[in-house]
């Protein structure tokens, strides 16, 4: 059987289970201890056949917990389409996932990468997030803090990986006196292009889709999972040292001993924008982004990875890390 994924690789196993409820997952889960569990096939590549049986989380359903006249909670099952999710609670006037539009992947995979987009991660408006132990198959609901979430990290990429399957996640959003993240230049740049000063939620959603698929392409015309590599946080002081020999280098303050430099940008000054072995290569929009243009196989597309992870170092000095998880 073919495993999904957005990479667009030919991923096989020999069991794959789709769950639809929790109870399901867990009586799945006792029959299969060590599974593989699969999102919705975003951020992953495979690069070899999977020995697990895979158990392809597909729960559904969106309910209002609690609300005030500032604020609702709202829990989102696992297997919600993110993208979609985020426009449902749009369409309810509600503010806090608009700069998080069209990230592909599902719900249940948010906490685990701490996904990310121009000023707005998942921590600053999840509360809480349900999950099944696979060791006790008992149900534990995760606090933001349990979460000891970090620069696309967090305890299920860390000390517990392996160890949750993630059921169902709450969020904190906002119903008036939103506070936006327009800060950035890509969106600063459209918002003057349509004449909009102060942004509506559902409208900086719709600049935010627009500039993402200006730079990124559809993984159903070419297959690839966003972002490949994450933007490198530096030590103040290496910075200055590149800034002296790259005077233009773009850069984001993380705080007094740290900055924050897009892996895009790296990419592209060592000239790899477009490079190409096969049909595994580099998206000649955004060098942040690996594609497959056709048939390229898992190990093709990560020796192009590796192959940029080492001109980035030898140009710069800087080790990039995959935000991509490889399997």
């Amino acid at each position: 059987m073919l495993i999904p994924n957005t990479f667009n690789v030919e991923a096989e196993t020999d069991i794959l289970v789709d769950i639809h409820s929790e109870q399901a997952l867990i009586e799945v889960l006792r029959m299969y201890p060590n599974p593989f569990v699969l999102g919705g096939g975003s951020n992953m590549l495979i690069t070899q056949k999977i020995s697990q049986p895979v158990l392809h989380i597909l729960l559904k359903g969106i309910e209002v917990q609690e609300e005030t006249d500032d604020y609702v909670w709202i829990k989102a099952a696992a297997g919600e389409n993110w993208h979609q999710f985020v426009q449902y609670t749009l369409s309810k006037g509600y503010g806090g996932l608009e700069n998080l539009s069209l990230i592909y992947g599902n719900v249940g995979t948010t906490p685990v990468q701490n996904i990310g987009a121009y000023g707005v991660e998942i921590k600053d408006v999840m509360t809480s997030c349900e999950a099944i132990d696979v060791r006790t198959l008992q149900k534990r609901v995760f606090s933001n803090a349990d979460c000891c979430f970090g620069y696309r990290e967090s305890i299920f990429k860390g000390e517990e990986k392996g160890h949750y399957i993630i059921t169902a996640v709450t969020f904190k959003l906002t119903k008036r006196n939103h506070l936006l993240h327009t800060q950035y230049g890509a969106i600063e740049e459209v918002l003057r292009e349509r004449h909009i000063t102060t942004p509506t939620p559902q409208q900086l959603s719709e600049v935010v889709i627009a500039i993402r698929q200006r730079k990124l392409p559809n993984p159903t015309e070419v297959g690839n999972c966003g972002s490949f590599f994450k933007n490198p946080i530096l030590p103040k002081e290496k910075y200055i040292e590149l800034q002296q020999q790259y005077p233009q280098i773009p850069s984001y303050k993380v705080d007094d001993l740290n900055v924050k430099v897009p892996a895009g940008w790296l990419i592209d000054t060592c000239g790899l924008k477009g490079y190409r072995v096969g049909d595994a290569g580099v998206h000649t929009q955004q060098a942040l982004v690996l594609v497959n243009y056709g048939k390229a196989t898992g190990k093709e597309i990560l020796a192009v990875a590796q192959y940029v992870k080492d001109q980035v170092f030898e140009k710069f000095g800087v080790a990039l890390e995959f935000e991509v998880n490889i399997f």
